[in-house]
């Protein structure tokens, strides 16, 4: 039986053409039923998980091209192809990691974004603006959300950690300046 579980998994390609055929059904939803409202809600926080991912992957794709690039300069050799994005992500839902599908458009802004913030072409508020930005846009545009949800919780921490930080040493300071 173990032997032909091998024929049982789903092609990659399917499942991309599902997790785009779900995007279009569910974009295109008129109702305003409970079973609309959940499968947009669904959708969106799916989106949302593929929009940190892409602007990470963006981020991290910029590096290794940077790398490449600076060893091709190095050799004397032509420069590699900038990094590509993917209209895809294999997202984690519940036990198991699912495509999910975001338009080209969408996707490449995301990307972009994070490769900008990767060259520090832009500031991390700047990136959390721009992102959230494009997923208020998703929101409420293609999926009628009422509440946008809220893209890189990770970058915002790190920004508030920082910001408490500076808080905290500002604070010192001043107390110290005093005397007693």
């Amino acid at each position: 039986m173990a032997l032909f579980s091998i024929f049982n998994r789903p092609n990659p390609e399917d499942e991309m053409k599902r997790a785009k055929l779900a995007f279009e059904k569910v974009s295109e939803l008129k109702s305003d039923s409970r079973e609309a409202r959940s499968a947009r809600m669904r959708l969106g926080l799916l989106c949302h998980a593929h929009l940190d991912r892409t602007f990470v992957d963006g981020a991290e794709k910029t590096v290794a091209w940077q790398e490449l690039a600076m060893m091709a300069l190095a050799q004397g050799k032509p420069q590699p192809e900038p990094p590509a994005v993917s209209c895809y992500q294999k997202i984690k839902s519940g036990e198991q990691e699912i495509y999910v599908y975001l338009p080209e458009e969408y996707a490449q802004e995301a990307f972009n974004l994070g490769s900008k913030y990767q060259r520090t072409d832009i500031s991390a508020q700047q990136a959390i603006d721009a992102m959230q930005a494009l997923a208020n846009q998703i929101c409420y545009y293609e999926l009628r959300l009422d509440e946008p949800f809220q893209v890189l919780r990770f970058l915002r921490d790190e920004l508030d950690a920082e910001s408490q930080a500076n808080d905290s040493a500002d604070g010192g300071e001043a107390h110290n300046r005093e005397g007693p």
